[in-house]
This record gives C-alpha cells, structure tokens and sequence, in this order.
C-alpha cells in the first residue's frame, strides 16, 4: 500500500509502538467514534427526518382533500394564443359555483387558446376562492425523500465539523507539548564549542 490511504491507514494504528503519543491514539480512536456515529447513525437521522416529514405531509394532504374542491368554471373570454415555454399559462375570467352555493367570478389560469364558453376545472376553497390542488402522493414521497437525504447530510456535516474541530485541538495540543520540549532540549543542541 504505497498510496495515501495506505500511509493514512499506517498512521492510525492503535498498536504499541513506542514512537505513538498518546494524542495519536485518542485521534484514531476519535476517528473510529466517528466513522461509527457517522455509519450507524446517518440511517437513523435520515430514517427520523423522513417520518417526520412524512406525517406532516399526510396532515396537510388530508387537510387540503377536505378543504378543497374541483369544480367547472366556464371561461367569459378567451384566452391568448400560445405561450413562449417557461411563461405562465394566461388568466381569463371565468365564472364558477362554489360548493357552499355561491356563485364567484374571477380569474383563473387556462391552457393557451382557450376560447370564450369552455368548461375549465378549477380547485377552490369552500368559500369559493381559488386554491392549488391538493397535494398528490408523489409530491408526499417527494418531500420525504428530499428529508431524508437533508437530515442525513446535516448529520454528516456536523460530525465532519466536530471531528475537525477535534482534530484541530489535538494538534494545537501537540504544538504545545512540541514547543515545550524543544524549550527543554533545544539549548543542548545548539551550543558551540
């Protein structure tokens, strides 16, 4: 092994060669702490945040099912010709019957070429104002997807952060212990006879 890894690996050995201080055998033993926090604990987090994410996404769902209605709405003009990819899709008046009875005229998002008279369905409170559909299955498993791969990598950033935090101290601490005992030893060498 003579790449990186395998002079990183020789370097992290928690044997009894004399030459190792103990601040390199409480960093590979820190190192190992990690790589196990890091590797048992990533499927936890991710597994937490997606269920999480996962029960307030049914709630709103559920919500929005009972609180939301298609219904027709029919177009009082028409609408403009077709529209350059990336524009939102043009509004037109259009008159509908909310659920509750009443009925509402407003505007409303129509497929480009839409003419005068035709039936267009539309998503509505009770009150009759319009809302965004609900939210379908796939958005749900969107967002749970999208947590778990979120909580998963803030797990893993705040371990790589602690441990080179960790490590940071431990060389600051060996700088110290550097620095003393070159005070001690370091006249001895540099006299002149």
């Amino acid at each position: 092994m003579r790449s990186w890894v395998g002079r990183f690996v020789r370097g992290r050995r928690l044997d009894r060669n004399p030459l190792r201080r103990a601040s390199d055998r409480l960093e590979t033993t820190m190192l190992v702490v990690l790589v196990i926090a890091f590797s048992v604990g990533v499927p936890f987090v991710a597994g937490v945040c997606g269920a999480w994410t996962h029960a307030v996404a049914e709630r709103i769902q559920a919500d929005e099912r009972a609180t939301r209605h298609e219904v027709p709405a029919v177009a009082l003009q028409a609408a403009q010709g077709p529209v350059a990819e990336g524009e939102p899709l043009p509004q037109v008046q259009a008159r509908w019957t909310a659920p509750d009875g009443k009925r509402v005229t407003g505007q409303v998002s129509v497929a480009a070429g839409t003419a005068a008279g035709a039936t267009v369905q539309v998503w509505v409170t009770r009150d009759g104002q319009i809302a965004d559909p609900p939210l379908l299955n796939s958005q749900v498993s969107g967002q749970v997807a999208l947590a778990e791969v979120g909580g998963g990598t803030v797990y893993g950033v705040v371990l790589l952060l602690t441990g080179l935090f960790a490590r940071r101290s431990i060389d600051g601490r060996r700088m110290r212990a550097w620095d003393a005992d070159w005070r001690t030893s370091g006249p001895s060498w540099t006299m002149r006879a």
